[in-house]
C-alpha cells in the first residue's frame, strides 16, 4: 500500500511537471506566433517541446502562417498592379478626353467644312481609343472577378479555331499577312467553356497582329494542342518570359494604347479549364501553345 501510494505521488508529480511544461510550452508559443503577426518576416515558429501534441499545433501554425503570407503578398502585388493600372488608364483616359474636348470646340467654331470633317476624324479616333481603355478595364475585372458563369460543353474546337481565324483574316490581310493554317482533319472536340476559348483564341491572334513581322502560321495537332507561331524582332527571351503578366506590354515606350491584359485574360482563361499554356522564344521566332485536354 504504502509503494502505491510513493507511485501515486511520483506520478502526479511528473503530471505536474508535464503540465508546467506545456504551458510554458504554450506562452512562448503564444509570444513567437505574436511576434510573426506582426513582423513582416519568413521565420517560423520554433518548438523546444518534445510533446507531439504540442509539435504539431506548432507544425498546424507554421503552415497557416506560410499560406497568410503567400495571401498577404499576393494581395501586396495585387494592390499595387490595381494602383498602377489606375494611374495608367486614368493618364490616358485624360489625354483624349482633352482632346476630344479640344477639337469640339474647334469644329463647333470653325465654318470651314474639310476642316470640321478633320477635327471629326480626330474626335472619332480619340473616342475609339478611350473605348478601348474602357474595355481593358472590363477585361480587368474578368480577370480578378474569378466568378465561372457557364457551363461546360462540348466545344468543336477545329472549327472555332476557323472561325476565329476567319475573324480576323481581313486584319491580317491589312497587314500584309497570308497566316498559314493547319488543322488536322480529326475532330477536336473537349468539355469546355465555349467563350473562354473564343476568348482565348481571338487574344492569341490579336497578340501574332500586334507582334508579328509579317507572318503567322496556326496549327491544331490531334492530341487538340494549338500552336501560333510568328517572327517577332519586337520581343526578346526575357520578354517573352514576362508577356503573360498583367499589365505587361512590349509596346510602353511606344506610346502603345494596350494596357498587356490580353494574353493574361488567355492564361487565366487556360488555368481555369486546366489547359497548359506556354510560350517560347526561338531564332527569332514567338511561339505561343495552348494544349486543350
Amino acid at each position: 500500500m504504502k509503494y502505491l501510494l510513493i507511485l501515486s505521488v511520483i506520478v502526479n508529480i511528473l503530471l505536474i511537471l508535464k503540465i508546467v511544461v506545456m504551458r510554458s510550452s504554450i506562452r512562448s508559443l503564444q509570444a513567437d506566433f505574436a511576434e510573426r503577426i506582426s513582423l513582416d518576416t519568413n521565420t517560423l515558429i520554433g518548438v523546444d517541446s518534445r510533446d507531439r501534441y504540442i509539435r504539431k499545433l506548432v507544425s498546424t501554425i507554421n503552415d497557416t502562417l506560410i499560406s497568410l503570407r503567400s495571401s498577404y503578398h499576393q494581395y501586396r502585388l495585387g494592390d499595387a498592379e490595381v494602383k498602377t493600372a489606375v494611374t495608367n488608364i486614368a493618364h490616358d483616359l485624360r489625354t483624349p478626353l482633352t482632346a476630344i474636348c479640344g477639337y469640339t470646340e474647334m469644329a463647333l467654331k470653325n465654318k470651314d467644312e474639310n476642316e470640321r470633317e478633320r477635327y471629326l476624324k480626330i474626335i472619332s479616333e480619340r473616342a475609339n481609343h478611350m473605348k478601348k481603355l474602357t474595355e481593358e478595364l472590363f477585361e480587368y475585372s474578368v480577370i480578378t472577378g474569378g466568378e465561372i458563369t457557364e457551363e461546360k460543353e462540348t466545344v468543336n474546337i477545329n472549327r472555332l479555331l476557323e472561325d476565329s481565324i476567319m475573324n480576323y483574316y481581313p486584319a491580317f490581310e491589312k497587314r500584309g499577312i497570308t497566316p498559314k493554317v493547319d488543322i488536322c482533319e480529326t475532330q477536336i472536340s473537349r468539355e469546355l467553356y465555349p467563350s473562354y476559348v473564343e476568348r482565348i483564341f481571338a487574344n492569341l491572334l490579336s497578340n501574332a497582329l500586334k507582334y508579328s513581322d509579317g507572318d503567322l502560321e496556326v496549327s491544331l495537332s490531334e492530341d487538340g494542342c494549338v500552336r501560333m507561331s510568328n517572327k517577332a524582332s519586337a520581343l526578346s527571351t526575357v520578354s517573352v518570359e514576362k508577356l503573360f503578366d498583367r499589365f505587361f506590354t512590349v509596346e510602353t515606350a511606344r506610346n502603345d494604347s494596350s494596357h498587356g491584359l490580353g494574353l493574361s485574360i488567355v492564361k487565366t482563361f487556360a488555368e481555369r479549364m486546366d489547359c497548359p499554356l506556354s510560350a517560347k522564344y526561338e531564332d527569332g521566332r514567338l511561339i505561343l501553345e495552348i494544349c486543350f485536354k
